[in-house]
């Protein structure tokens, strides 16, 4: 009797395969040199505000590849190994890694916007000069300043949320098991109510919420784009 069976990860595309062991890399790397102020990871690799003092223009693409606890890169890692190799195979591995890192960037592109934004409401700039009079502001604003200049953004969501974009874009009808529903819900149902969970979040700001849903929101906007410009369809379907 034959008792071989398959690997799950045999199937795997490559371009899907090797994401997924850059940011296991990365996560590795983090977790072995967290206490060494010599490596800070963070510091290098995640991406600060563009006119940070931490900012260094590598870290637009090194941040996709770095994430802040374990819930965080499984959560990613999953979705990328689940809606990552069905894509791939569709676009072929060229667009799909262009694909991946596009909608990554629109993802940083959307969060730089906002918060640009909210430095211009505060003090009519995007990017502060050094002879701005940071006393003349209230507290509030002082810490909201300090919050956009000193924390970093990292993780592989906004890319994420662009795969999952293309995935309901293209495969509509497809039904996917969601934690807590008992029933599977379609992909056209489920992940537009997702985007607009994350629109409501990154609009209440709610107090302690530290996740950057605009960039979330931007990976999807961004796969949105991709998908209707480069007229990706799949076989003998629509979108």
């Amino acid at each position: 009797m034959n008792s071989y069976r398959p690997s799950p990860l045999a199937n795997i595309s490559p371009v899907v395969k090797n994401l997924l062991i850059i940011n296991g890399i990365f996560f590795l790397a983090t977790l072995l040199f967290s206490g060494n102020p010599n490596i800070p990871m963070v510091r290098w690799f995640a991406v600060f505000y563009f006119d940070s003092p931490a900012f260094e223009i590598w870290q637009v693409v090194t941040y996709m590849f770095m994430h802040g606890g374990w819930a965080h890169l499984l959560f990613n890692m999953f979705a990328l190994y689940t809606f990552g190799s069905v894509l791939e195979y569709m676009m072929g591995s060229k667009r799909f890694l262009n694909f991946y890192l596009i909608t990554g960037l629109g993802a940083l592109a959307l969060q730089y916007a906002i918060q640009a934004l909210e430095l211009y409401n505060i003090t009519g700039y995007v990017a502060i000069p050094d002879n701005f009079m940071l006393d003349t502001l209230t507290a509030d604003n002082i810490s909201k300043i300090r919050e956009i200049y000193s924390s970093p953004m990292l993780g592989a969501s906004g890319a994420i949320f662009g795969l999952l974009t293309a995935f309901g874009l293209l495969f509509p009808n497809a039904e996917l098991m969601v934690f807590l529903i008992p029933v599977p819900v379609k992909a056209k149902y489920l992940i537009p109510v997702y985007i607009v969970i994350e629109l409501f979040l990154g609009v209440a700001q709610f107090s302690g919420d530290s996740v950057a849903h605009f960039a979330h929101l931007g990976g999807a906007l961004f796969g949105f784009i991709l998908i209707k410009i480069w007229k990706i369809r799949r076989p003998g379907g629509f979108i």
